[in-house]
């Protein structure tokens, strides 16, 4: 047997509701004709008689009344179901896979999600930790649908990223250190140090900037959470090169110096994503959000 027809089904609804073919069709906006065949055709398809034309109504038969009474759940679960698309497509709700790092979610990110949080309430995000290269490779694989990643990135086929936002580098130093007001290469490099990952965008900036000056410091651990490497700065067990950032542990800043850097170092932040073309509109939602956060 094929599958039930919803319009049929639901001109049927509409003459159980009106009592008249003629009634039904002007409520649906249909030729009566057209009304008579749709329940011809879905009569035909059940093998049962749904209605019993009388002289001047038209009643459900004992089928008819089951087929209605379960159709109006199918049309109301089927209008649902289009309304959620709907939604979905025009951003008012769905889910959004976002990467991001540590540091910016420590940071930035509770920012975002409460303005998205007033902006589109009816939006999931789904925030996972991960580095840019992880990031990127997700949103090839389509696991994932925005990440805010260290800039520069390789191009990527069907990708694109755009900046977002520049954060000074600055030196992170125990509070006790007796340190200078703005910190050299060549200081830091004799300092005990405390550094991201080797596999990192972060490390490789820090990197840079000492090779530029020509030193290569080893750290004295390397990790990939800055509140914990801001923590150890804290503790007193070395320095470290992060972006300037708030913190609301006041117990955390008194322990600690944050020192301006020379040569300046800026670390940009870029908002990676596949062609807006194939984004839904909870995405769409998403991005129009994180650009108010723009700040180059």
């Amino acid at each position: 047997m094929r599958q039930l027809n919803l319009d049929q089904l639901r001109t049927l609804i509409a003459i159980a509701d009106l009592g008249t073919f003629s009634a039904a069709a002007k409520a649906l906006h249909l030729a009566q004709p057209t009304v008579s065949l749709h329940i011809s055709e879905l009569e035909s398809r059940l093998g049962a008689q749904l209605v019993v034309r009388g002289s001047r109504n038209v009643t459900p038969t004992a089928a008819g009344a089951a087929l209605v009474e379960r159709g109006r759940k199918l049309l109301r679960d089927t209008d649902e179901a289009i309304d959620a698309v709907k939604r979905q497509t025009e951003g008012r709700t769905g889910r959004v896979r976002l990467g991001t790092s540590t540091g910016v979610v420590v940071d930035l990110l509770p920012q975002v999600l409460e303005a998205l949080g007033t902006m589109h309430g009816g939006i999931d995000v789904e925030v996972s930790i991960l580095g840019s290269s992880e990031a990127m490779a997700r949103l090839t694989a389509g696991t994932l649908d925005i990440g805010l990643v260290a800039m520069p990135q390789p191009p990527l086929r069907d990708l694109v990223v755009t900046p977002w936002r520049d954060q000074a580098m600055m030196a992170f130093v125990p509070q006790r250190w007796k340190a200078p007001k703005r910190v050299t290469p060549a200081w830091l490099a004799a300092q005990p140090l405390i550094f991201n990952d080797a596999t990192t965008h972060m490390y490789r900036l820090t990197m840079e900037w000492f090779a530029e000056a020509g030193f290569a410091p080893r750290a004295r651990i390397e990790l990939n959470y800055d509140a914990a490497i801001r923590s150890l700065v804290a503790a007193g067990y070395g320095a470290a090169l992060l972006p300037l950032q708030q913190t609301t542990d006041a117990a955390l800043n008194e322990r600690m110096q944050v020192l301006p850097i020379t040569p300046k170092l800026t670390r940009r932040l870029g908002i990676a994503h596949r062609q807006r073309s194939v984004l839904d509109g909870a995405t769409q939602s998403v991005l129009k959000v994180l650009t108010t956060f723009r700040q180059l």
